[in-house]
């Protein structure tokens, strides 16, 4: 098993140069090198806690800035920021869940500003349908998107929006901000278009491979870490089946919402797998969306979700959104007023999880 933290002493000439555990793309930004690095050592201080569109809207609010559902619960902020691309690649002005675009924009620098973490997911169109993400009444979308596909070009054209969008996050002093990015996610389901039903698995890995290399190589974009995140997975073998390569990923992790009795277990069972399998190719490990009936268990945050992840050290959990337009009874994250919110501050007292004011 690696050790990620082992320090190597480089010798060139008369100096010596402390090299780190690096990302999977050999250009990284130093930037992008810096947050790996730290992401990885975090994962020994406690577990980030992370929550979708937080500073897009909240529960009973949208676009107010500097606010977000869990300060006010907590009073901070959480550590990492999640944000949805979907409709991008359409040319709108707001994605899937009704934020405009300049808004995620100015979000991400914001986040970025502050010392918090962003990662990006994309839940596109169905290129060959023109459906959904959700729309699998094709078992040859993934096939038609790859070199030789019918529906390849429109992909790429998919492609030129992402990576103008993902040139545009720079700082103010023109550095690119390192985004943790996160498509074809929960491919161990058959809900999304490019989920295991409806794909080989060389087809799925060839998506992978060619997403990554015409960002890195045709688009010169060096500043993104990319998340591999299956559903849930009951063996190493069935979590790695469609695992693109090392030389793709930086993060490893899966979704898991609960949805019964036995979700503890399932959670706790695929967070031990997966953190050993992280562990053993030097990768950040994750839980990268859960949620649970906050609204009906009032311990759920301490009770279900902290002790099941207790054990491994994993760098953070995300919690998926609070939507603005619905009742607040489905949302994932805290919320005032919410049945478990005295339960949240809890786990956020708890010397385990980590926040805005632990990493910054």
């Amino acid at each position: 098993m690696k050790n990620l933290f082992l320090i190597l002493l480089v010798c060139i000439g008369s100096t010596v140069h402390a090299v780190g555990p690096l990302p999977s793309d050999p250009k990284a930004t130093p930037e992008t090198v810096k947050l790996y690095q730290n992401m990885l050592k975090l994962q020994y201080k406690g577990m980030m806690f992370g929550h979708q569109d937080a500073f897009a809207y909240g529960t009973s609010w949208y676009a107010e800035e500097g606010r977000s559902d869990v300060k006010d619960v907590c009073g901070d902020h959480p550590a990492i920021f999640g944000w949805e691309l979907g409709h991008l690649e359409l040319g709108d002005k707001y994605s899937l869940d009704s934020v405009f675009f300049d808004n995620i924009i100015k979000g991400i620098k914001d986040v970025h500003r502050i010392g918090g973490i962003n990662t990006v997911s994309w839940h596109f169109r169905n290129v060959l349908t023109g459906g959904s993400s959700w729309d699998i009444s094709s078992k040859k979308t993934v096939a038609s998107m790859i070199p030789g596909g019918e529906k390849h070009q429109e992909y790429v054209q998919y492609l030129e929006k992402l990576a103008a969008f993902m040139l545009s996050l720079k700082t103010e002093k023109g550095t690119f901000i390192p985004i943790h990015f996160r498509p074809f996610h929960e491919h161990t389901g058959s809900w999304f278009w490019w989920g295991k039903d409806l794909c080989t698995v060389d087809e799925y890995k060839t998506l992978w491979r060619f997403t990554v290399n015409y960002l890195r190589n045709e688009k010169n974009i060096h500043h993104l870490l990319y998340g591999y995140s299956t559903d849930r997975f009951a063996s190493d073998e069935e979590y790695l089946e469609r695992y693109p390569g090392d030389d793709l990923i930086d993060l490893i992790g899966f979704d898991l919402y609960d949805r019964g009795p036995e979700y503890a277990a399932t959670l706790g069972s695929c967070a031990k797998m997966v953190t050993k399998i992280a562990a053993e190719k030097g990768k950040i490990v994750a839980v990268t969306e859960a949620g649970g009936p906050i609204s009906k268990n009032p311990e759920w945050w301490t009770k279900t979700l902290l002790d099941a992840l207790r054990p491994y050290k994993l760098s953070y959990v995300l919690v998926w959104r609070n939507a603005f337009n619905q009742p607040p009874n489905v949302a994932f994250g805290p919320y005032k007023g919410c049945p478990s919110e005295k339960d949240f501050v809890k786990f956020y007292n708890d010397p385990k999880t980590l926040f805005l004011k632990d990493i910054r």
